[in-house]
């Protein structure tokens, strides 16, 4: 008991070292990779220094190493099974009676954890991080001045032209129609310490370019209340750009993900996007054990020769088709066409399937 102990925590120890390399290294060149990008997208905005270039490199990190510790997951397992190979330790393990599935067993304890602090803890840092990435991207780079904003209370749009700015407030919107219901405008001046008035109506309707209020009462610092059949205020969005700009799913914490989707489906937006990301960050542990599985399907028995290149291949093509499949059956899912809880946990329900299967042909069959 006191040898398995022992073993179970020298491979668990072989897959985190290596686990924690690779992502180094990963994401080292991933940051290299990204400042070269955001430099040239800065290269015609002089206002854009070298130390936000690098900022917004380091806030895009968390996001991007997320979505590359599946195939992280894998490889680290490949190489760990194969040093413990060609060492022969896992000859004498197999010798003394421990089967594959034993010394499997710390490797998928350790992704599974590892899956958890993802979902759990990177996660929710990462939503912070990408957020503040999205703000200065918008700042920056594409030099929006329109942004938007789902709360409890409803939608906050925020706008400016030439002659002032915006803030629009709305209690609930038809994404069909593209029409507000409950509208208020505060006008400020270019400077928000300029007040100039409000205006007030029932509904607002998206058309050409502006919002039409219609039955609007308008109210100015000075003088009585005015009413207006029609009021237009001038806007950047369109129906694509709203849908856009409401809060992505990476940009909210895992904890947060479920009273959000409760507040976009109340002011009348589809949480469809939010959900498929809910349900498959809670996939993610399963998605991490079956690249285990797959891992040690490649390289526990290897050939002498050339057993490193195929090993290496056969893990980028797994690797491919899975983020091929993942990407598929996303797509229906997001489209509605088969359920978006189905659609989240296929990809992890079917390669841990494949890698149980092809591990179990390999061992006992």
């Amino acid at each position: 008991m006191y040898s398995s102990a022992t073993l179970s925590r020298y491979i668990g120890r072989q897959f985190l070292f290596w686990f924690v390399l690779l992502l180094a290294i990963l994401l080292g060149i991933i940051f290299l990779l990204d400042t070269v990008e955001l430099l040239r997208r800065a290269s015609n905005k002089p206002s854009v220094t070298f130390g936000i270039v690098l900022h917004m490199a380091f806030l895009k990190l968390p996001e991007i190493g997320q979505q590359i510790f599946p195939f992280v997951i894998m490889f680290a397992g490949m190489f760990t099974f194969w040093r413990l190979t060609r060492s022969n330790e896992l000859v004498v393990a197999r010798a003394v009676g421990i089967s594959a599935w034993q010394f499997l067993a710390p490797v998928l304890i350790v992704a599974l954890l590892i899956g958890a602090v993802r979902v759990m803890v990177v996660n929710p840092i990462g939503a912070v991080f990408i957020a503040r990435y999205d703000q200065m991207e918008n700042r920056y780079l594409k030099l929006r001045n329109s942004s938007m904003d789902v709360s409890r209370t409803g939608l906050w749009l925020r706008q400016s032209d030439d002659d002032g700015r915006y803030f629009i407030h709305a209690e609930a919107v038809q994404m069909q129609t593209m029409q507000l219901t409950n509208v208020t405008v505060f006008l400020f001046g270019d400077d928000e310490s300029v007040y100039r008035g409000r205006v007030d109506a029932p509904r607002a309707v998206l058309h050409g370019g502006r919002w039409e209020l219609h039955d609007a009462v308008i109210y100015k610092p000075q003088g009585d209340p005015q009413m207006a059949p029609i009021y237009t205020v001038p806007t950047e969005f369109d129906m694509a750009a709203i849908e856009e700009s409401y809060a992505p799913p990476e940009t909210i914490s895992f904890w947060d993900l479920p009273r959000f989707m409760q507040v976009l489906e109340r002011s009348g937006f589809p949480a469809t996007r939010h959900r498929m990301h809910y349900n498959a960050l809670l996939a993610q542990p399963l998605l991490f054990c079956s690249m285990v599985l797959f891992a040690a399907a490649f390289s526990l028995r290897m050939p002498r020769r050339g057993g490193t290149l195929i090993m290496v291949s056969a893990g980028i093509v797994t690797g491919f088709v899975v983020f091929m499949l993942t990407d598929i059956i996303r797509t229906f899912g997001l489209s509605e066409t088969i359920p978006v809880a189905m659609a989240a946990w296929m990809p992890a329900g079917i390669t841990l399937l494949l890698g149980t299967a092809v591990l179990l042909h390999l061992e006992d069959g």
